[in-house]
């Protein structure tokens, strides 16, 4: 089962990552945040907005779907990402890039998987 883990940033703020049963971070926080009952918040609206649709980017002609959704696209690099957007349009989650298309729609799945019953976790370092 994955768990959501909220820690110091180096600014003193704090930031959130949802790491997967075995550990790999699979979306960090869109933001930092003042407080931890803020980074709380984001977590919940992560659990929230889990299962969202996908807006795939990387095809022509995309149909743009309104929020919540996850924006499916392939950065500068050329590697595909994802981001996760609240019913506010904020973004609340990011993915790290990944070589492969599929690599990344795994990530959103696993997303979907394990967010809405993980426990949070505030991790003091």
């Amino acid at each position: 089962m994955g768990k959501f883990e909220i820690k110091p940033a180096k600014n003193g703020e704090y930031v959130f990552n949802l790491k997967a049963g075995n550990g790999e971070v699979i979306l960090s926080g869109g933001e930092t945040y003042t407080s931890v009952d803020s980074a709380k918040k984001g977590c919940e609206s992560v659990k929230t907005n889990a299962k969202a649709p996908v807006e795939d980017q990387t095809v022509e002609n995309y149909e743009k779907l309104g929020n919540p959704k996850y924006e499916l696209y392939k950065d500068n690099g050329g590697e595909f990402r994802f981001r996760l957007k609240a019913g506010n349009g904020v973004n609340i989650g990011r993915s790290e890039g990944y070589k492969a298309k599929a690599s990344a729609q795994n990530g959103i799945e696993s997303i979907g998987k394990n967010a809405p019953d993980a426990p949070i976790v505030v991790v003091e370092e």
